[in-house]
């Protein structure tokens, strides 16, 4: 039995004692006994055993449930923790005897077939129990014991489908999916009977809408990139397809989102994991994420990058429109990976540029360049190579001096990145240590509007466009992160909904039930490219509608008016609070006058040199 079980001469001494605590609680300060038939002197102590505990602990309530349900265990139920080894040989030979017995009486028929067959069916799995070594239910608890793994295996889908409300599922709510599959489908995307949110909870966002509404022209849903450096700017959409590396998702998973974002002319962020043919063969404009890999600029003796390599890439793919050297990324800041060579397929390893039979390694740092400083020559080289395509960088906000450090970099040297983006901690990945994933690196809200703000400061906000990513899925996220600083966003699972994920939190596992995130060419098969790519066209279609919609609704013209003012907060019950109330902004080469907020002027000032690494401070 164990420890937390009740005897049943335990039980009886606590039911006298509960029924003492029951009468204590109808007495009256006089000692007179209240009219137990009476109403109760509080509507919420209806329920027996609330008044039966009232004034009791914690432990005496558990008791009491015990008392009542029989365990207090959140583990296995009382039937199954009644079982044991002897009891599964009892049962199996009654089974044995069982079985004998129908033969007997009836020789000829299906019963004895049908009761022989479970009792090889128990005795089979019961044995394979006990001689198992690493589950322990499973050892004491023969048989029955496979049923809390049973139950374990189908808890996320009984959650999601049975017990979960529209606004609870994490990483997105059942409400925002139905957003995605609505647009995605080109359905009614309207709700009936108003908002279900609470609008007085702590946290929840609001726009500011104007009495004299504004009609957004098209033109302003794109912005254009590219520096005083850049020869061959982009224009780009307010709205693209984040960071997704080829082998994180499937053949058909990026044949469908290119093939889409090539429809509804948005660009297509291939990931670290290099420029795969199922990135190129449809045609839309892509944006080279490079990280720590140099996946197709390799140099594969050395691991570090290529330069030749680099130009053959460029030269081959004139769809190139952007190149992005990844500093770090929301879900797995500063951490590398190593993809074992038994999981390198020829796609893969062609996509990538590396040779077959050997470990692939991403370390958690770049080779071609140690501080801010060597990172700004790097773009610049990039640059070069490319022909004058617009480059930048891509992190997650760690310490904010180093933020600092780059851009004072940027002045110390005169080179400017022609755009930056900032990846939430909030962002997605396929597979990432737990404590990377949820407790490391700076969310999107103070990420963005502290990078913002220092480029501001810096007087060089002009030269550098901010890009964001980090749950991005509905018009109202784009037009908050625009208040914030940013000039467009990247999304990476709303996309994915759009393909069909139905968050069944299985990308790790090569698993995933829709095809997306897979190598598995049977899962894979059921993931239709020519219907999933017009749903990723209509998703980003009626995004930027949205979000135009709300920019205008604002009495805005543009998304480039959008600021704080525009956005408000409930800090708390009772103090509403808008975005530049909580980050105000700064006035153009604060920092350089020496006028910029104390703390921040305070950290601009003890940046160290652009030709170091920066303290963490």
């Amino acid at each position: 039995m164990r420890s937390g079980a009740i005897s049943l001469a335990g039980r009886r001494v606590l039911a006298v004692r509960l029924h003492q605590a029951q009468v204590r609680s109808f007495a009256t300060p006089s000692g007179k006994h209240r009219n137990p038939f009476g109403k109760p002197p509080r509507k919420e102590n209806k329920d027996p055993l609330h008044w039966k505990c009232a004034g009791d602990n914690a432990e005496e309530k558990m008791r009491a449930w015990a008392l009542r349900y029989g365990s207090q265990s959140n583990g296995l139920p009382d039937w199954i923790e009644h079982w044991s080894r002897s009891k599964f040989y009892q049962v199996g030979v009654g089974l044995i005897a069982g079985t004998a017995a129908i033969s007997v009486m009836d020789l000829h028929g299906l019963a004895p077939w049908v009761a022989g067959g479970f009792s090889a069916f128990y005795w089979t799995v019961g044995l394979r129990d006990i001689s198992q070594h690493r589950q322990t239910v499973r050892r004491n608890f023969p048989f029955l014991g496979n049923v809390r793994y049973l139950f374990e295996s189908i808890r996320p889908e009984i959650r999601q489908y049975f017990i979960q409300s529209d606004q609870d599922a994490q990483p997105f709510s059942r409400e925002q999916r139905s957003i995605v599959y609505a647009r995605a489908k080109n359905m009614d995307g309207t709700l009936p009977f108003g908002t279900q949110l609470d609008v007085y909870a702590d946290h929840y966002e609001f726009a500011t809408h104007s009495m004299w509404p504004e009609h957004v022209p098209d033109h302003a849903k794109r912005v254009t990139i590219g520096g005083p450096a850049c020869l061959k700017p982009y224009s780009a959409s307010l709205l693209n397809i984040s960071a997704m590396s080829y082998g994180a998702l499937s053949d058909n998973a990026i044949l469908a989102l290119n093939t889409g974002a090539k429809v509804g002319g948005f660009y297509h962020n291939t990931g670290e994991g290099g420029v795969s043919k199922f990135h190129a063969e449809p045609g839309a404009d892509l944006v080279w994420n490079i990280g720590t890999g140099y996946f197709g600029c390799r140099n594969n003796e050395t691991g570090g990058f290529s330069a030749e390599k680099f130009e053959e890439t460029v030269k081959r793919l004139p769809q190139l429109r952007m190149i992005e050297v990844k500093l770090s990324q929301g879900a797995k800041p500063s951490h590398g990976g190593i993809l074992p060579a038994n999981k390198l397929s020829p796609a893969i390893a062609e996509a990538r540029g590396v040779p077959m039979g050997q470990d692939c390694n991403s370390p958690p740092r770049h080779a071609a360049f140690d501080s801010p400083h060597s990172l700004l020559l790097f773009l610049q080289h990039l640059r070069e190579l490319s022909g004058g395509l617009p480059v930048g960088f891509k992190l997650c906000v760690g310490h904010p001096s180093e933020v600092f450090a780059l851009v004072r970099a940027m002045l110390d040297s005169g080179i400017t990145p022609d755009f930056i983006t900032v990846d939430g901690s909030e962002g997605g990945t396929g597979a990432a240590p737990p404590e990377f994933a949820s407790s490391l690196g700076m969310p999107l809200v103070e990420a963005l509007s502290l990078v913002h703000r220092t480029l501001v400061g810096a007087g060089v906000r002009g030269h550098v466009r901010i890009i964001c990513s980090g749950k991005v899925l509905s018009g109202f996220s784009v037009v908050r992160n625009l208040a914030l600083g940013a000039d467009l966003c990247n999304s990476a699972r709303a996309m994915m909904f759009a393909l069909g994920c139905i968050q069944a939190l299985k990308c790790n596992t090569n698993r995933c039930p829709t095809g997306v995130a897979t190598q598995d060419p049977a899962l894979m098969a059921g993931l239709v490219v020519e219907d999933k790519a017009s749903r990723v066209a209509n998703y980003h279609r009626k995004t930027v509608e949205a979000a135009m919609e709300l920019v205008g609704a604002m009495g805005l013209q543009s998304p480039g008016e959008v600021d704080g003012r525009h956005i408000q907060v409930r800090v708390d019950g009772s103090r509403v609070m808008s975005y530049a109330e909580i980050f105000p902004p700064l006035e153009d080469g604060a920092f350089l006058r020496g006028t910029a907020p104390e703390r921040l002027q305070r950290l601009w000032d003890a940046t160290a040199p652009a030709d170091h690494v920066p303290p963490h401070t």
